[in-house]
């Protein structure tokens, strides 16, 4: 349920947020060997705290980053915010439509052709077959694979298939678009060409959260940064004081 909001820019409130996970501390060589060991209850956990006490709020028509180290929570912060994932402890609200873009190739069955995958990638992002049909053109040459239509995903590269989720995620402007490291696979040409559909759809309002290891990137799309370092708060704040601070730590 959506609570009133003190502010009606605020299009993704993040409150006072713990993840924790129960890690298996057991190392087993297969599932069978695991999954004996659960059932004779005979698998310990350890406890692993993904974030601890993170809060964000971030503003419609923003570009906000998130950096740090692997393990530092990024995709975890993204996961809870896309609802993927419930808070341990703490509260997550966002108010619009959301376009994830986390896991590359979620959402497509690679046995099925790029074809295929549009229809169905379109139909989990809720567009209807005949808006999908209309697009199709458009998303094919966006993606750059008017050559492999017909051709199963499972035999494309990571970049191509990251083009095209890329390619279908950004066909109808979201409220809210989320992207954890997709840029990172493509050439460079086709993050040029990424990155200004990302500047087109902040120019009609999209609010956008971005992980990215490129920081060169971050400081060319983001308004504000958020620094995380194991799984707290480190530093929130425009993007050239938290970037500068951040390159300075990775001397």
């Amino acid at each position: 349920m959506e609570a009133t909001k003190t502010n009606d820019n605020v299009i993704v409130d993040v409150e006072n947020v713990t993840m924790r996970f129960n890690m298996p501390k057991e190392k087993v060589d297969n599932l069978k060997e695991y999954l004996i060991k659960v059932m004779k209850h005979q698998v310990r956990y350890e406890e692993f705290v993904a974030l601890s006490n993170v809060s964000l709020q971030v503003y419609r028509g923003e570009v906000v980053g998130i950096v740090g180290l692997n393990g530092s929570g990024k995709s975890t912060l993204l996961k809870l915010i896309s609802g993927i994932i419930d808070p341990s402890e703490g509260s997550v609200r966002t108010y619009g439509t959301i376009s994830p873009m986390i896991e590359l190739g979620a959402g497509f069955d690679f046995e099925l052709t790029a074809k295929e995958n549009i229809f169905l990638n379109g139909s989990v992002l809720g567009f209807d077959r005949e808006f999908v049909k209309a697009k199709y053109d458009e998303i094919l040459d966006f993606a750059e694979l008017r050559d492999f239509e017909n051709v199963a995903i499972k035999n494309f590269s990571s970049g191509m298939i990251a083009r095209l989720g890329f390619a279908v995620a950004t066909l109808v402007k979201p409220d809210i678009l989320i992207v954890d490291e997709i840029l990172a696979v493509g050439d460079f040409l086709f993050q040029q060409k990424c990155e200004r559909r990302i500047n087109e759809l902040m120019s009609g309002g999209t609010t956008v959260l971005i992980v990215s290891h490129a920081i060169e990137q971050i400081e060319r799309l983001c308004n504000r940064v958020i620094w995380l370092e194991h799984g707290v708060t480190k530093m929130i704040g425009t993007t050239k004081e938290v970037c500068d601070q951040y390159k300075l730590s990775e001397r």
